[in-house]
């Protein structure tokens, strides 16, 4: 049976250097045959050892569906398809119907506010308070159900489309009834601006598609944000130009559906643009790839990131935090800061804060929930990582009824790349945490066989996996094939 050695540091307190090596038997009685592999995704064909712990008869039938249900059918995609099909057919039968052009745009004004609402932080809030209130005691099924508050961008998503469906429905459906020889400056003004948004939405949407987005992040993120603010802008002209084709414009206002969803869409816009502020930043350097970032602005909770830019027109980016008050801090410059992230080079943003250091930063909105929020319904966990995915991980330390958790951690170089005190603060999360010094052995270890071998020794409940998306969708996906709750941030989370 083979061994493979691995690096832990393994005391709660931990002396600087001080490295314990454990001998973690990564073998198992049997691999998976050439069928069972047959059902992974491309990418996990390369990787062909994820060392079944079962033999292929004892496998429940839902794994040869697994392909299907977790990567094709995977609940963003459902969310996606329900929020979609659910605008379809209503608007067939609108069209066989013969809607008129006001029913069309109330329609589409309905689907943008949902859209719009999926990421406003306040609602994003409620929301992941309400899913993450399930007592530790609900039914396995419950938990597994709330737990998906994170695909919520599959809605978002959905009923973005869906509004841009609506809308063309209405485009033509006005168009048609248009006449040029009848037409006023004022109907021609309106035809105008219903392409003028048409051509807008029809930007967003382009440029979310996730190879756009993945490409081009910057332009995704600069073109929804303007474009979604012209919108705005071109819609209140629009209703009021309709308005006033008719003999009453309050009385056609007052009733229209859309000018009231229209209200709440610009309130819930404008409302984190009036929390702008340029806050005090006390950077702390770890290593030429780590910053440490320390705010003192306000207050953070278990689960919870703040949105942060160098420009507040430009790129924004978001970071979860964890509390500073655990650290034994004897720097005077960091005594007063009330919590902090973790920033790793990955990109020409994160790598000019680690060059340049800055000291003032905006910020917008207020504290976010995300991802991590969910596992506070879990007993017991594993929280795998790697890299600076540790820093979303100290998350955990805000909440003191956090679960029991098993943390495995691999990066290079852990002491040298993140300092003495981020490997005291994940000894504070597990006393024995199973950390994986890549530079050792100069390449990754396999997560997938670990990650069982920690889920079966400490009887976890569920797999939170922090990473790069492609170690998370490995990690996730293996760990669903076998039954077990596994969750990991999508990039539309």
């Amino acid at each position: 049976m083979e061994d493979r050695t691995v690096v832990v540091y393994g005391e709660k307190e931990w002396k600087k250097d001080e490295i314990i090596e454990t001998r973690i038997d990564l073998s198992y009685p049997v691999s998976p045959t050439d069928s069972d592999l047959s059902s992974l995704p491309s990418p996990l064909k390369e990787k062909a050892d994820l060392e079944a712990q079962t033999t292929p008869e004892e496998e429940p039938s839902r794994k040869r569906l697994g392909f299907i249900r977790y990567t094709a059918l995977n609940v963003y995609r459902r969310l996606f398809t329900l929020a979609f099909i659910g605008n379809i057919i209503p608007l067939i039968i609108y069209l066989v119907r013969g809607a008129e052009p006001l029913d069309l745009v109330n329609a589409s004004a309905i689907n943008l506010a949902v859209c719009g609402l999926c990421r406003q932080p306040i609602v994003l809030n409620l929301l992941y308070l309400i899913f993450g209130s399930v007592p530790r005691s609900a039914p396995t099924a419950i938990k597994k159900l709330a737990c998906r508050i994170f695909h919520l961008g599959g809605v978002h998503s959905g009923t973005g489309v869906a509004s841009l469906i609506w809308y063309i429905g209405f485009a033509g459906t006005y168009t048609y009834q248009f006449n040029p020889a009848t037409a006023s400056s004022i109907s021609i003004a309106v035809l105008a601006l219903i392409y003028s948004v048409f051509a807008l939405l029809l930007s967003i949407i382009v440029v979310a598609h996730p190879t756009i987005r993945r490409k081009h992040h910057d332009l995704f993120e600069l073109v929804h944000r303007f474009a979604n603010w012209g919108i705005l802008a071109l819609f209140w002209v629009l209703l009021f130009l309709l308005g006033t084709q008719e003999a009453a414009l309050g009385k056609f206002l007052l009733n229209l559906p859309a000018f009231w969803i229209l209200i709440l869409l610009t309130v819930a816009t404008i409302h984190p643009w009036l929390l702008l502020r340029k806050v005090t930043v006390t950077p702390e350097p770890l290593s030429p790839h780590a910053i440490r970032l320390h705010f003192d602005h306000t207050t953070v909770k278990f689960g919870q990131g703040i949105q942060v830019a160098k420009h507040p027109l430009k790129d924004w980016h978001s970071f979860a935090c964890f509390p500073d008050h655990f650290d034994n801090v004897k720097d005077t410059a960091l005594e007063n800061t009330k919590f902090s992230c973790i920033v790793s080079r990955v990109g020409d943003w994160t790598k000019d804060t680690i060059v340049t250091q800055p000291t003032k930063l905006w910020k917008r909105g207020v504290p976010t929930y995300g991802f991590g929020y969910v596992f506070r319904m879990f007993s017991r966990i594993i929280v795998v990582t790697t890299g600076s995915g540790i820093g979303p991980c100290l998350s955990f330390l805000a909440d003191k009824n956090r679960p029991d958790m098993r943390v495995l951690w691999q990066t290079r170089s852990p002491l040298k790349t993140y300092g003495q005190r981020t490997l005291d603060l994940v000894s504070r999360m597990d006393k024995n945490p199973v950390i994986i010094d890549t530079s050792e052995k100069g390449k990754r270890e396999e997560m997938l066989p670990q990650v069982l071998r920690l889920v079966k020794e400490f009887d976890a409940e569920a797999v939170c996996v922090i990473s790069n998306p492609a170690v998370t969708k490995e990690v996730v996906f293996g760990l669903e094939m076998r039954g077990i709750l596994a969750y990991g941030p999508i990039f539309d989370s």
